[in-house]
């Protein structure tokens, strides 16, 4: 398999993933204050969303890299 068709393959799989899944979440670990030997940390839970158009993008250009990758010259 060469780059381009392997490029096209990883789109296409995130894209379908960006549309079954719609986002992640993490955790962010903040330090809020460090008074002497006591430091007080926040463990903060955040969502990104993957919005539907970069998902159905992704696949949609996935697929036409999959299909100029197997055009022979």
């Amino acid at each position: 398999m060469n780059g381009i068709k392997l490029a096209a393959v990883a789109l296409i799989i995130a894209g379908v993933l960006g549309l079954a899944y719609g986002g992640f979440s993490f955790t962010k670990e903040t330090h809020q204050a460090k008074i002497g030997p006591i430091e007080l940390s926040v463990k903060e839970k955040q969502q990104v969303n993957i919005p539907m158009w970069a998902g159905i993008g992704a696949i949609v250009v996935g697929g036409l890299l999959l299909l100029a990758g197997g055009v022979k010259r």
